[in-house]
């Protein structure tokens, strides 16, 4: 006797999207974006970008408008604070605007979030002590920072190297210098600004064919970096605040499922992953 065989709608659903992730997984091996160079005129729209994100920055220290959860409604800002100390990271999208209007950056996109952490018992110095220490960022970082390495100091000004891995579909590998200087307002309050002035996309890492490709005509996965943070004392603990803003190509067409996770996605989630091992790396230092 023959027996028929029924495959259900629901199974055959499955693989059809097993069979597509195949598909696509093989593709981002072999289809890889091509080359995006950076355009000069881009590149000067992110620097206007910046300096106009480096006053609002200033104008709110000066004002001491320390965490941008004290700028919001106080409702929200109470729903906030009991969310920071329960625990949780605040993250936020932001837009630095010219004259009320978007800034035009041709054949390139401007991601910007800022997000915030609470770090019960802590101290400031304990915080300080733990981003400043960037021989050991690849320990505390791990696995988005694979090395780190201090490559000159002059009192709070750093120049550092760090390598960055960064994994969505395909694994993209930076190789990336910064210029960091701190800045201790007073006993409870500090902040840091933060440069990348050379960063390259490796190809073959960690092989016999590693090489760096040309800034600025790679892939276009991170063009440039700029990196602000605060820190402030109270409630019993230590509040950490990082905001940063960086330079990517387009979302090319065709290519949009492969290129958009590191044009939207990543950007917060390293933020957020940034902040929770800050917060780790601190909770670390505090006597128990």
């Amino acid at each position: 006797m023959k027996h028929s065989t029924y495959i259900s709608p629901a199974a055959i659903r499955i693989v059809t999207f097993l069979q597509l992730a195949a598909v696509l997984s093989f593709k981002a091996v072999a289809s890889a974006p091509e080359p995006a160079k950076l355009r000069p005129d881009a590149d000067a729209a992110f620097q206007q970008y910046v300096r106009l994100t480096d006053a609002r920055n200033q104008l709110e220290i000066s004002q001491n408008r320390w965490l941008w959860p004290d700028s919001l409604p106080e409702k929200e800002r109470q729903e906030a604070f009991s969310a920071l100390k329960n625990g949780e990271v605040k993250i936020e999208r932001l837009e630095t605007l010219q004259n009320g209007e978007t800034i035009d950056c041709p054949g390139a996109m401007i991601p910007h979030w800022i997000g915030v952490a609470f770090i019960p018992g802590a101290k400031l110095d304990d915080v300080l002590a733990v981003l400043k220490d960037y021989n050991r960022h690849a320990i505390y970082y791990a696995p988005d920072v694979e090395r780190s390495k201090i490559k000159s100091q002059d009192g709070d000004r750093f120049r550092v190297f760090l390598r960055f891995r960064r994994h969505k579909i395909i694994t993209v590998v930076l190789d990336t210098e910064h210029q960091i200087e701190y800045f201790r307002d007073d006993a409870t309050k500090a902040h840091s600004r933060s440069s990348a002035t050379r960063i390259a996309q490796i190809e073959n890492p960690g092989t016999s064919g590693e090489r760096e490709r040309l800034p600025g005509n790679d892939q276009g996965f991170l063009w440039r970096m700029e990196t602000w943070w605060r820190v402030q004392q109270r409630d019993g603990g230590v509040y950490i605040q990082s905001e940063a803003a960086t330079l990517t190509r387009d979302i090319p067409t065709g290519l949009g499922w492969l290129v958009r996770p590191f044009v939207t996605s990543i950007p917060k989630e390293t933020l957020s992953f940034t902040l929770e091992a800050t917060r780790n790396a601190v909770k670390k230092r505090i006597p128990q």
